[in-house]
């Protein structure tokens, strides 16, 4: 009866599990070598968790010369997003997140496509159609308003909602019933058979064991729910595709969220009733930040910018910083090893499942912050202008001139940098076109009148037409600062900081004041690198015309 009825529902179906068995072997690759997939669904929202998990693909794959692909998981057709297969390959290859194979912006890479969930119909067809013949599925014509009377009494009786056990009257359906309902055009859905326990009485609910590469063994009930895996219109849910994709392509672990943790009996049931190998669950620690109570919760879509992906790429941060961010969120002792290896690559650091976090892994933007400053003081100004040029021209235009000249912008993203004490100014390119406005005229917005010392009261157009009379491009450093504390001086100005605090009576203030307003005139800002490396670079010229106007600010 069950070959019978497979026949009856699938008619076109013609091959075999066999056939594909055969046209997907088993992958020739070394041994201990992991096979890993990322499997986005194309809403055009790419946020933190896919990069998180993507980042456990890549490493897991890729240290152990393994294969790392991207399937596309369309089977939810309402979602769908126009264009957002093109937005998953950018924006994880703007991180640095490359595949082996799947499915990419042309034709697929790689023998076990297609790597779109929508393209490969007839393969879940054949197994659904199997698992009838063997008699683990079969049709449900249950309306939706009886579906709902049926929880309505689950629900009366205290029990769990669901299509299982006497709440499952198409599995007792007759082949001739089931013809009956076909050829009056009723829809149905193809549900598993479950052989679980669903009589719910605790003391005999049998459990199942799973290794979790992260959370070590998961002894969970076993399911009993006769769960949908084809839909009326024929596509399958995510649980019966995603098992039997991961079985075709061979995938050996499998990273997913914290969040797929309850259906994980279900996905053990599809495996043993296919006949398959289970891959090795790797299911990763949700994200969380701390709120403004000092409690965690999780990252939000709605209430964080910081999730989605174009947060990161929109403001211009570096993948290298995202990437070694990431990596001290994901293994704990990453850190630890960079301390060790302040230099190399962090290719060389041994990422394992095993120092991954099982609880929430805390998101902090501030420490990303901080180890960006770090990771862009290890990058050469010539590749940083490479990377912000091609971030300003798709995300700031209006600032493309500043690139015009590279060795004059360079020598300011490297101010300080190579101090005996570095100096860490750079963050993300939002941040750092804040930073290196003042040396720009097109980017300088104002100037900060208002932040010229007290002290120097009545005393600020003379400072600098003094300073200007004095200006030579060829003090060196030494030569530049005692003129300054020689117009100090003569202006009444203690020529050191500590001597006015010892006798503020006897001063107007301090060099420290009158150099401040020399900066504030020249850069538009109280606080910047050193005034005479920045003075060098602009050239005199400029360095005049700056000032000569900002003393015409002051005249007016």
């Amino acid at each position: 009866m069950s070959e019978k009825l497979a026949n009856l529902l699938f008619p076109e179906i013609e091959h075999t599990p066999e056939y594909y068995e055969e046209k997907y072997p088993a992958r020739k690759l070394p041994k201990g070598a992991k096979v890993t997939r990322l499997g986005p669904s194309p809403t055009g929202f790419m946020h933190l968790g896919n990069l998180y998990g993507a980042f456990v693909d890549e490493r897991l794959a890729h240290q152990s010369n393994g294969v790392f692909y991207l399937r596309i998981e369309d089977t939810d057709d309402k979602r769908y997003v126009e264009g957002a297969v093109e937005t998953i390959i950018r924006s994880l290859d703007y991180f640095g997140i490359h595949f082996d194979e799947g499915a990419t912006q042309g034709e697929d890479v790689g023998n076990y496509g297609s790597y779109t969930q929508s393209q490969r119909g007839e393969i879940y067809r054949t197994f659904a159609k199997d698992l009838v013949a063997r008699g683990h599925a079969y049709p449900c014509f249950l309306t939706e308003d009886e579906i709902n009377e049926i929880r309505e009494k689950q629900e009366e009786e205290k029990l769990t909602p669901g299509i299982y056990g006497d709440y499952a009257p198409s599995r007792d359906l007759s082949y001739e019933e089931v013809e009956d309902k076909i050829k009056e055009g009723k829809p149905w859905v193809l549900r598993l058979a479950s052989t679980g326990d669903w009589s719910q009485r605790t003391d005999i609910v049998r459990k199942v064991k799973v290794k979790d590469a992260i959370r070590g063994i998961l002894e969970i009930p076993e399911n009993y729910h006769d769960v949908v895996i084809l839909k009326t219109t024929g596509i399958p849910t995510y649980h019966f595709a995603h098992v039997i994709d991961d079985h075709l392509m061979r995938t050996t672990h499998v990273v997913r969220g914290a969040e797929w943790l309850p259906s994980l009996p279900i996905h053990v049931e599809l495996f043993e009733k296919l006949g398959f190998e289970m891959p090795v669950y790797c299911h990763t620690a949700q994200l969380m930040k701390l709120d403004e109570d000092g409690n965690r919760r999780k990252l939000s879509k709605r209430k964080d910018p910081e999730l989605s992906l174009d947060y990161y790429i929109s403001k211009g941060y570096h993948p290298a910083a995202i990437r070694e961010y990431l990596l001290t969120i994901l293994n704990s002792n990453f850190e630890e090893w960079r301390m060790a290896n302040p230099v190399e690559d962090y290719d060389k650091f041994q990422f394992t499942t095993e120092k991954m976090s099982n609880s929430g892994a805390l998101f902090d933007l501030d420490k990303l912050n901080n180890i960006s400053k770090d990771v862009l003081l290890g990058i050469p100004a010539e590749e940083l202008y490479d990377f912000y040029k091609n971030w300003a021209a798709e995300f700031r235009p209006e600032i493309m001139d500043i690139f015009e000249d590279k060795d004059y912008l360079c020598k300011f993203l490297d101010l300080g940098r190579n101090d005996k004490k570095p100096r860490k100014d750079l963050v993300y390119g939002e941040q750092i076109v804040e930073f290196i406005s003042c040396y720009f005229d097109s980017l300088l917005s104002h100037m900060e009148k208002d932040s010229l010392p007290e002290e120097t009261e009545g005393d600020n157009i003379a400072i600098l037409e003094k300073y200007l009379l004095t200006l030579d491009k060829n003090d060196d450093q030494s030569q530049w600062f005692d003129k300054i504390r020689e117009i100090a001086t003569t202006l009444g100005y203690a020529a050191k900081p500590k001597d006015y605090k010892k006798n503020p009576s006897d001063y107007k203030g301090h060099v420290g004041h009158v150099s401040t307003v020399i900066r504030i005139a020249l850069l538009g800002r109280s606080t910047s690198p050193e005034v005479w490396t920045i003075q060098q670079i602009m050239g005199e010229t400029k360095t005049r015309k700056r000032i000569e106007n900002f003393i015409q600010e002051l005249k007016k």
